[in-house]
């Protein structure tokens, strides 16, 4: 059976799915504060890197864990809405790029995994 990374459509498809997310991102006001002064092609980088990975792609994720990555945000006010928001620029995404909805809600599901490593809880 192949991998969510390899169903979704591989590295082009990872490619695509984080630009778009991240434009769907950097432009909703309820979240686009927290990535201010944010080395956008780096965070994109890391993004890939961990989205393949989770997905079950190459491991060449080299960040932090969750819980560190993240502590400053949490800091800066970052809670459930605002993952939230995240979530749903990521499923709305898969689904724009036309990925199915089972997959979209192992996505999800997987993004939910780490909710409480994100918000610090």
């Amino acid at each position: 059976m192949s991998t969510l990374y390899e169903q979704i459509g591989g590295a082009k498809a990872m490619d695509a799915a984080v630009d778009i997310f991240y434009r769907r991102v950097l432009s909703d006001d309820r979240i686009s504060r927290f990535f201010e002064g944010v080395d956008m092609e780096r965070q994109a980088a890391k993004q890939k890197a961990f989205l393949t990975m989770v997905c079950g792609g190459p491991n060449s994720y080299t960040g932090q864990d969750m819980r560190r990555g993240h502590a400053h945000l949490v800091k800066q006010g970052l809670n459930d809405t605002h993952f939230n928001v995240v979530v749903e620029h990521l499923a709305g995404t898969l689904s724009d790029l036309g990925v199915p909805a089972p997959l979209i809600q192992q996505v999800g599901a997987l993004a939910e995994s780490v909710r409480a490593d994100v918000l610090n809880k």
